[in-house]
């Protein structure tokens, strides 16, 4: 009873890897130590690359920004030339800094054999929130004091469960009526948030919000999104219908972190929109679980809602999650000059109804 569950493995391995440690992986009937990129030290860079040839790992996203033939599908295997050092790894990891390092290539892809070790260390680095590249080195032995998991453990882990930990009153300023109940993820990552007004009808669908924390919108009033305009507007909405639910999930930068957001906007800057961004930093569209949303709604008692919401996928995740969505409630507000081209973006490529 006092070993580790895959979650709890899965979540000291992403952590770890954050620290800049490497972790084993046991996958297709050998061992692995895996490393992400963006955290590595030179010392650890040196003792991995002791140990036998290391391959790059990254998504086939950014292997198309580089050119890279992806063998593997989802994902490309770059063997390392032999001048690499660790500013060369890190360069190739970090679309945001190509301008500053133009000359990588040539490079050489591998193909054949098992790549699950090679998906469980991209996997960990996005769990991590970190850029999506990783060292991957096969060895004999795993090394003293290194966290040991299996490539399964990753499949097994996948679906995150919350449970509520704590709520109490909190007066707001849209209505003195306001509940905020706290979400805690059983693999130990961040709490999500659902903030109830009033007392909504269990029976009935409920006006609801499903808001992705952004710091930058949300808190210092960046012009570059709508999603401040977005969270003020729904819970004065909810307000004056005098009952609903707000919830905040800790999903920032579309789920990839604040550090990758900024990265992205980085790039935005040099002409890149914002799926353009993500995709060349070798994430999705898209790294958010909006099925956590539905859990919270149903521990809430919910079961249906009428979404404020102007994405098309948060609506077909309800659904596939067990919450009937009866209608869907327009939130268009925030629009300015300075990120008319991030709105037009978001309509067009991720279909957003703007």
């Amino acid at each position: 009873m006092l070993a580790l569950t895959a979650a709890e493995r899965l979540a000291r391995a992403a952590h770890d890897m954050r620290l800049g440690l490497p972790v084993g992986v046991q996958a297709g009937g050998a061992l692995w130590l895996v490393a992400a990129v963006e955290t590595l030290g030179a010392a650890r860079w040196q003792a991995l690359r002791s140990l036998s040839a290391p391959v790059l790992a990254l998504t086939s996203w950014r292997a198309e920004t580089l050119h890279i033939p992806a063998y593997d599908g989802d994902l490309v295997r770059i063997m390392l030339p032999a001048s690499a050092d660790l500013a060369w790894l890190k360069a190739v990891a970090d679309p945001s800094i190509d301008l500053a390092t133009p000359l990588k290539g040539p490079f050489k892809a591998t193909r054949g054999g098992d790549v699950s070790a090679h998906r469980a260390a991209i996997t960990l680095c996005k769990k991590a929130h970190l850029l999506p590249a990783a060292l991957v080195v096969g060895v004999a032995a795993l090394p003293e004091g290194l966290l040991l998991l299996d490539a399964s453990d990753i499949a097994d882990a996948a679906k995150t469960r919350l449970r509520e930990v704590s709520s109490a009153r909190v007066p707001l300023e849209v209505s003195k009526l306001g509940r905020v109940y706290v979400f805690r993820p059983d693999d130990g990552g961040e709490e999500h948030y659902a903030i109830e007004i009033g007392s909504a009808d269990r029976s009935q669908p409920v006006l609801a919000r499903l808001h992705s924390a952004c710091f930058t919108g949300d808190l210092i009033g960046s012009l570059k999104c709508d999603c401040g305009p977005q969270l003020r507007a729904a819970l004065a909405q909810i307000g004056e219908a005098g009952a609903g639910v707000l919830l905040y999930m800790n999903q920032e930068g579309r789920g990839i972190g604040l550090a990758n957001k900024m990265r992205a906007y980085s790039l935005q800057d040099q002409g890149f929109d914002t799926v353009e961004a993500n995709h060349r930093l070798g994430f999705e569209d898209d790294e958010r679980n909006f099925e956590l949303g539905a859990q919270m709604l149903k521990a809430l008692g919910f079961s249906a809602v009428r979404l404020l919401t102007n994405n098309p996928a948060k609506l077909a995740k309800m659904q596939s999650s067990g919450v009937d969505v009866a209608a869907r409630v327009p939130l268009i507000v925030g629009e300015n000059p300075l990120n008319e081209a991030y709105l037009s973006a978001k309509a067009h490529k991720s279909g957003h109804l703007l």
